[in-house]
């Protein structure tokens, strides 16, 4: 079969700028769509450390609504501020700063309907379990990981991009600063020739210029950036082992910076509890600084090597896991899901790939797999490679991007659309405590997963103790690896078996091929 991904997203994720000025008559006002970027430019000083020594911020308000947007610096005495509205109407701005020249600077901006393909930012759900776009479309992930594509040459970002058009994912995790050889390895102002020489209170435009035109291009495939703030692999450079001044410096650039973007989320750390600089009590003060400097509240995480954050901490939004034995059955999924009580990404299960290392040397069936028992378990899972004829992972799909060799892409595509056929808002384990291995939503649809397994047949036997579950269902027979939906003729009748059960008396059983990784699956009639 021929693998494409979802419809591009041609709503543009940064509508215009404009240099602030007085406010100009409504029939000349700019307009942007809705979850959009708005942007004002402003001129201000570039003596000193703009850094440090300015600040400016603007008010917009539409109605009762009133947001605080803060700006940022970006070089050569140029001051931006981006807001993205959520909602339709006439914004006015004025801005408020400790320098003349950025204060009481106003406008407007006229917000209009999004175009088809502007979904708006990703969600949680009113469930507290799955996730959605601002106007209600579902988003089912399908994440890979790139810790420093974005860093790479020209040439290499433009290859990854090429790559990442026609493939399945939605979501790609990626750092800020480079964990693997990279071109573009400096975020601050160098101070010298020694890998720390460099200034915290001074951050280079240049490097985030770059970095958010990955980005934008993320965007405009209609990828959600997934940006890991901190990570423990810099150790040679200590980017993640600033002080607290400086960490709060730069959560508010990022902020502030990439904030408005709808398709950016916030991962605090990659392993945060392997960065030793820091303690527990430290990532819940970070997650307090991001939340106040985050004006457009995006999807905040973090992920872990041995110790389990808190998910269930106010400012986390979901539970990043690197977790790749719980992924190897519905059951454990669902304890996840049970204990965090907010949607579940399995973002790290091991890699597809031939590095010597133990979490890089899947096999495209194990990574699949993998998938196949997050989904029916109510989760969510993520994928990346580690192919590469060095066998070192530093230069693969994982480290740098580039090209994908591996055979799970295509199988994920193909879940990606089983999983787009499911209903709304997403998959839900279903009696999971008392081992029915199903999901999918009670007396609409059912999934039953066998992994590994070769059954050659599956009693078909549900939990419903009301009159609501004697429904009728047709099944499917799904080959997850060979990519195929075989229908079951007929269809099933649910009748009473037992206090707790239903099934079919005249058709008890669905007789299987007796090979690894088939699911059935029941749509209600």
């Amino acid at each position: 079969m021929t693998v494409t991904r979802r419809t591009l997203l041609h709503g543009a994720i940064v509508a215009g700028a404009v240099t602030a000025a007085a406010p100009a008559a409504v029939g000349r006002e700019p307009q942007v769509e809705r979850w959009a970027i708005h942007e004002i430019r402003l001129d201000g000083p570039a003596q000193g450390n703009p850094f440090d020594d300015v600040q400016v911020a603007a008010i917009f308000i539409c109605g009762d609504r009133q947001v605080r947007v803060p700006g940022f610096y970006d070089g050569d005495g140029v001051y931006r501020i981006r807001f993205s509205p959520g909602d339709l109407g006439r914004w006015t701005w004025r801005t408020a700063s400790n320098v003349d020249a950025l204060d009481g600077r106003a406008g407007a901006v006229r917000c209009v309907p999004a175009g088809p393909d502007n979904h708006g930012p990703v969600r949680v759900t009113r469930d507290g379990y799955h996730f959605a776009y601002a106007d209600g479309t579902p988003f089912r992930q399908i994440g890979t990981t790139s810790y420093s594509w974005a860093l790479q040459s020209d040439a290499k970002c433009a290859q990854t991009l090429e790559t990442l058009r026609t493939a399945p994912f939605n979501k790609i995790r990626m750092c800020v600063f480079p964990n693997v050889p990279s071109v573009a390895t400096d975020p601050f102002v160098r101070t010298g020739p020694g890998l720390r020489d460099w200034d915290p209170t001074r951050f280079d435009p240049a490097f985030f210029r770059r970095f958010e035109d990955r980005i934008r291009r993320l965007g405009e495939l209609g990828i959600e950036a997934d940006i890991i703030l901190f990570q423990p692999y810099d150790e040679k450079r200590g980017y993640s082992d600033m002080g607290r001044a400086d960490d709060e410096r730069y959560l508010r650039y990022m902020a502030a910076r990439f904030g408005a973007f709808r398709n950016v989320w916030w991962a605090m750390a990659n392993e945060y509890d392997a960065v030793k600089s820091k303690s527990v009590a430290d990532w819940d003060h970070l997650f307090g600084v991001l939340q106040a400097v985050d004006p457009h509240d995006r999807l905040r995480s973090i992920h872990q090597l041995n110790v389990y954050y808190d998910h269930r901490k106010p400012w986390i939004t979901h539970a990043s896991v690197q977790n790749g034995a719980a992924v190897l059955d519905d059951g454990r999924v669902e304890l996840h899901r049970a204990f965090a009580l907010k949607p579940v990404i399995f973002d790290e299960v091991c890699y597809e790939g031939n590095s010597t290392k133990r979490w890089g040397n899947l096999t495209g069936e194990e990574m699949v797999e993998r998938f196949w028992w997050g989904a029916v378990g109510g989760a969510y899972v993520g994928h990346s490679e580690t192919t590469q004829a060095e066998r070192n992972a530093d230069f693969s799909w994982l480290g740098q991007g580039g090209t994908l060799s591996g055979t799970s892409p295509p199988r994920l595509a193909f879940l990606a659309r089983i999983l787009g056929e499911a209903p709304r808002p997403g998959i839900d384990p279903i009696q999971a405590w008392w081992n029915y291995h199903l999901g999918g939503k009670p007396f609409e649809q059912y999934l039953r997963y066998f992994g590994s397994a070769r059954p050659t047949e599956w009693p078909v036997v549900l939990p419903g103790r009301g009159a609501e579950a004697l429904c009728r269902y047709r099944a499917d027979i799904i080959d997850t690896w060979a990519m195929t939906v075989t229908p079951v003729p007929g269809v099933f009748t649910m009748a009473r078996r037992n206090d707790y059960d239903v099934h079919d008396p005249a058709r008890p059983t669905i007789a299987l091929p007796g090979r690894p990784y088939m699911l059935v699956r029941l749509m209600r009639v």
